[in-house]
This record gives C-alpha cells, structure tokens and sequence, in this order.
C-alpha cells in the first residue's frame, strides 16, 4: 500500500476572487458561452500578453485543433512538430488529416532543434509548431526567421508557457498564432480552459467564426462553413480573469520554489531544468534530470514512498503506437524523457514544502 500523497505535484489556488465573479454568473443566469466574463477575460488576456485580440476556448487541445483549422492546415500538409511534448499538440495535426513529422530537441534547454527543424523541410511541410516545453521559451528568431526563408507558418504552442518572455516579449506573440491551455495544473487556470492568439486580425476572425459553429456575420442562424463549438463558457471565464487578476504573485512564487529546488539540491546527480539567457522560464513544472536514467525510476518510488507525488517527463511522442512511423534521429528526446521528472511546482507549495522535498532527494543519495 502507498502513503497518502501529502504533497501533491499540482493544485490550484482559488483564494481570489474566483467565487465572487461565480456567484456573479449564476446570479445573473449567465453561465454558459455568453456573458460579461468572456470579454473580459479575452481582453484581460490580450493585454497581458500584449496581443491584438484572444479568443477563449473550451479547452488547450481544442485551441491547437481551432489553429491549425484556421490556418487551412489539412491532408497532403505536413507540420513539423517536436516529439518530446504533450501528446495534444501531435493530436491536433491529426484532427485536421496533417501528417505530423517529428523534430529532435537540444540537449541544453530541451527545446526544439532548430537545426532539426531545418533538416526535415520538405515540399510538403506547410508549418512549424514551436512548443514552448515546461515553460521556457524555444528559439522563436531562429524558428521565425527559418519559417520565413521557407515560406512556412508557425505556430506557438504555450500550454506550458504563461508568463514565458523572450526579451520582454511574451511568447505566443511570435508566430502567426498561438494556443494557451488553461487546465486546472496550468499556472492560471479556468478549470478547462484555452485561448487562441491569432496576429493577423482576419485569421481571428476565421477562428471566431468556427469557434461559433461556422456562424454567418449578417445573418440570424445561419451558417456557411463547417463549424465548431469550442466556445469557452461564462463560468470559466469568470474563473479565468479572477486568475489573472493574480498572475504576476503566481509567477514571482514560482520563481521562488524553482530557485529553491536548485540550490537545495546543489551537488546531487542531478540538474534543474535551465533558463535560457534574454528568456524568461514560467517554471509551470519545476523538472529535473538525473545523471543517468537507471536512477530516475528508483528516484520517484523514494518520493511516492515519502509521499510526494512527481510525474516523469513526456514520452517522445513518436515512440507511440499511433505515431510510431519509423522516424529516426530522435535520440536526444529519447534520452532527456528517460531522465527526467516533474517536481510538485503549486505556487502555494512555499519554502518549507521545496526544503522537505529536497531533504527527501538528499535522503534517497544518501542511501547509495
């Protein structure tokens, strides 16, 4: 029998004005797709972002596949993408019948290999997708300036990334759109929640259209395109910009445990997940490697047993039965998933809760 998990790896905090501006939605009826939240919300966004327009979705997956079908993304096209992520964003090709073509990542930061990147153009790749992974930011000058000598879209996946910089630009303001996740791991969460980031002011307003169910501008109830509901509702928005609203402490707190994980575990056969110099990381997940992956598995079996809960850093997506094409050259993602775990990262965790963990990990070294 395992312990009760006494610090577990994610949990929101909702000790804001999240239940005010609930009671607010069903003191006013409106609780689903309509209501004074969404705008706000969306604008709230936007601004913090310091993008044009947002547009919320029911959730992150739905906000890629939203994207991509926006863009005109469909069967013959292929999109580079990089194997070691989420499984949404390789799903999302699919959806719209893309064929996904895996990219490795670099050994420093666990991003996306640009040079990769460039090795796999072919005639048919039509797009890039850059997924920001765990919270620092890829290589958006060298991914933007490779997507233009090739005449190719990009697209940002920041599901992992609010509150990511390159400079004092935030990320998802790089490419031709973006998607945000705001699951309730995320670092503001809506519960289930997403938004879509489109640069081009017509491209958002495809993306409003379908998010609609393909309605028509001038006309009540009618519908010209093949459409979606994908609409974010009143609730979670309300939720969402109650979030928000706290941000800038969420992060500051982040910063915090991941500075504290680092110099807590200073000396041990392991290493924190970097920042990239002119970057800002977000921390979503606070991760680590271990020297070698033999001691990654006994690792976490020592914190489950103390009761601690981790996750082990995604599988490369290739390396899956539905995308298990062949593909080879993928040998740096395959290395960094067999090493790595995600650390508890909730922004309420504290000092105290980063000294317990890392006298755990202390503790497991110890043991030889």
């Amino acid at each position: 029998m395992q312990p009760p998990i006494r610090i577990p790896i994610y949990q929101p905090d909702l000790s804001g004005n999240e239940k005010a501006y609930v009671n607010e939605c069903l003191d006013s009826t409106w609780i689903s797709s309509k209501g004074v939240f969404i705008d706000r919300f969306q604008g709230g966004f936007a601004e913090y972002i310091g993008a044009p327009h947002a547009l919320a979705v029911s959730n992150g997956t739905v906000a890629l596949h939203l994207a991509l079908a926006a863009l005109g993304l469909g069967p013959g096209d292929e999109v580079i993408v990089p194997t070691l992520t989420y499984v949404a964003a390789v799903n999302a090709i699919r959806y719209v019948g893309a064929t996904p073509v895996f990219a490795d990542s670099e050994a420093a930061y666990w991003q996306v290999s640009v040079a990769d990147v460039a090795a796999r153009i072919t005639p048919k790749t039509k797009a890039i997708m850059a997924v920001h992974l765990y919270g620092q930011a890829c290589d958006m000058a060298a991914l933007s300036d490779l997507a233009k000598a090739h005449g190719l879209l990009l697209i940002e996946d920041c599901a992992e990334a609010f509150g990511t910089r390159i400079g004092k630009q935030h990320v998802g303001t790089f490419g031709d759109i973006a998607c945000f996740s705001f699951f309730g791991n995320k670092t503001i969460t809506t519960g289930e929640g997403g938004m879509v980031v489109a640069r081009d002011p017509a491209l958002h307003r495809l993306a409003l259209k379908l998010r609609g169910q393909g309605l028509a501008d001038d006309r009540e109830y009618w519908h010209d395109v093949v459409g979606y509901n994908f609409r974010m509702t009143n609730i979670c928005a309300a939720i969402g910009l109650a979030q928000l609203e706290r941000a800038g402490d969420f992060l500051r707190r982040k910063r915090v445990l991941a500075e504290g994980y680092r110099e807590g575990l200073r000396g041990l056969p392991v290493s924190l997940h970097g920042e990239a110099a002119g970057t800002t990381h977000s921390y979503w997940m606070c991760s680590l490697l271990t020297d070698d992956p033999a001691q990654r598995d006994p690792l976490r079996r020592s914190m489950r047993a103390a009761g601690i809960e981790t996750r082990p850093v995604f599988h490369p997506v290739h390396t899956m039965p539905m995308y298990a094409a062949g593909q080879s050259g993928l040998t740096t993602s395959v290395q960094l998933a067999s090493r790595g775990i995600n650390l508890p990262s909730w922004p309420g965790l504290g000092e105290e809760g980063v000294r317990t963990i890392n006298e755990v990990i202390r503790g497991h070294f110890a043991k030889g």
